[in-house]
């Protein structure tokens, strides 16, 4: 099933341009762009993600992962297929890697996804697994009918997007996790086939723009990107041009996709890499794809105490008051219930594509 897109242009020699994100694919006659889902059909760019997915599970908002967006709650994550990035290290390079029409999926309308998250019991809905970037149009609509109906969206995306579809993108969107991959020109160049530049500036752009909330994760690879002095210069630039409250993720790192000659990252390289964040001054830094119940507990910037104590992804005790440490009255920065959620058991559902 095909559908218009939005973001592009006439381009010389019969060929669009596409100005949905940075790369500017110009897709010839029946050729398509660099994502496979935007597509260049008699000199109309149309795309194959709208009503497409691979498949639908409820996980708990910890995943994501968001630690401070309603913590302990449910969404309903879904994807669809083919990416903008060519990530060596794709961790979901089944999704993001194949074609959509390649893929076995059924036409899910806007209406149908919300539907089923209200069944599923979840308040939530996370346009995650490929990049939902390039299925900007389809994620716009979804969240729309969401917001309709009272459900909270979240975007679990690479940051590479252009600026007029960063707008619309974004003027829908509750919260996002954008995933920093490196904080070198050198290592997007060769590893994802992309920049750091747009990245950095969307990410500078939202915390400019505060509807939507922010959090980063950074998958650390060992001898690529985990580097002490490179942790500390992107922890530097968070606190100065994001701010001290964004919470940063340093996840571990497993071979997978084209980038099988690396070892797993050691836990020690994360408890590292979060030492350093928090003594350069970021208040809320957690480690991922770990076992490590203080790496992931959320402590008051004001006392020290635990204010929401996590296992894996599970919520094990919260001690807050609304949106503050009952302890001491600070402040905790992020979106939270006015009742706080008791024990999760951090599973996943899945349910039917």
């Amino acid at each position: 099933m095909l559908h218009d897109a939005r973001y592009w242009e006439p381009a010389p020699g019969g060929k669009l341009l596409c100005t949905l994100c940075p790369r500017g694919c110009r897709i010839g006659d029946g050729q398509d762009g660099f994502c496979f889902i935007r597509k260049n059909r008699a000199g109309k760019l149309v795309t194959s993600g709208w009503g497409r997915t691979t498949g639908f599970a409820v996980d708990p908002v910890e995943k994501k992962p968001l630690s401070h967006f309603y913590p302990g709650t449910s969404c309903l994550s879904f994807g669809t297929a083919g990416c903008n990035l060519g990530c060596m290290f794709c961790q979901n390079w089944d999704i993001s890697k194949a074609r959509s029409d390649d893929e076995r999926s059924a036409p899910w309308t806007p209406e149908r996804v919300v539907e089923l998250a209200i069944e599923c019991g979840a308040p939530a809905l996370a346009f995650t697994y490929n990049d939902p970037t390039i299925w900007a149009e389809y994620a716009i609509d979804i969240a729309r009918a969401a917001h309709a109906r009272g459900l909270k969206t979240i975007f679990v995306t690479n940051g590479y997007i252009g600026a007029e579809a960063r707008e619309d993108v974004y003027a829908e969107m509750d919260a996002a996790n954008v995933d920093l991959k490196a904080f070198t020109e050198e290592f997007y160049r060769k590893q994802t086939l992309a920049h750091l530049a747009p990245v950095l500036e969307t990410l500078e752009w939202l915390a400019k723009e505060k509807k939507t909330w922010v959090e980063v994760t950074n998958l650390m690879i060992p001898g690529l990107n985990d580097d002490p002095a490179e942790t500390r210069r992107l922890a530097e630039w968070m606190a100065h041009h994001l701010g001290v409250d964004v919470p940063l993720h340093f996840t571990a790192f497993h071979p997978d996709w084209k980038m099988l000659d690396r070892p797993r990252t050691p836990a020690a390289t994360l408890t590292k890499a979060r030492e350093i964040a928090r003594d350069v001054g970021l208040r809320y830094v957690y480690t991922g794809n770990v076992h490590d119940p203080d790496g992931q507990t959320t402590f008051c910037p004001g006392c020290g105490e635990p204010v929401i104590e996590r296992d894996w992804h599970a919520v094990r005790s919260v001690r807050m008051r609304g949106d503050a440490c009952a302890a001491c009255g600070t402040r905790i920065a992020g979106r939270f219930a006015a009742t706080a959620p008791g024990p999760t058991s951090g599973g996943r559902r899945f349910v039917a594509a």
